[in-house]
């Protein structure tokens, strides 16, 4: 929502001498909504379980730290731009905001990439584990023949 209202904002201004920090926060505010919304979408509707071959939480934990260090270059940078403009102002304003719940969710998905690597990490070594343990167990199954008998 606060990548919406600081693209709405920075839309708002109609003139700028040096443009190019504002084209570069258009850019960045832009991006993250879309990309932003992409996940959300599939996220609430559950598509992500359908492509198990894509690392979902390591894909979220990328999205949020990249969104939180652009929008904070482009916050920067459209504030040592800025002309005093209320729209520019809001938009630093919403883009710094943007910035700090990004980092919020970039920590939080940190965790949830660490938690969900030791969960398979313990998973990998408990199948292997049972493979060892079944391997060794063949004598024991009528239906596997030795071949020396």
């Amino acid at each position: 929502v606060l990548a919406l209202i600081a693209f709405i904002c920075i839309e708002i201004i109609m003139e700028c001498s040096p443009c190019e920090g504002l084209y570069f926060f258009e850019f960045v505010s832009c991006s993250a909504l879309v990309v932003t919304g992409v996940l959300l979408l599939m996220f609430s509707l559950n598509l992500h379980t359908r492509i198990p071959q894509i690392n979902w939480n390591l894909t979220d934990l990328v999205n949020t730290g990249l969104s939180t260090f652009f929008f904070f270059i482009a916050s920067v940078v459209l504030a040592a731009l800025n002309h005093k403009t209320g729209a520019e102002i809001a938009a630093v304003i919403f883009g710094f905001l943007a910035m700090a719940v990004y980092a919020v969710n970039t920590y939080l998905a940190v965790k949830k990439w660490r938690m969900s690597s030791r969960q398979q990490s313990s998973w990998q070594s408990s199948d292997y584990i049972r493979a060892r343990t079944e391997s060794r167990e063949v004598d024991h199954r009528p239906e596997i023949q030795r071949l020396d008998a």
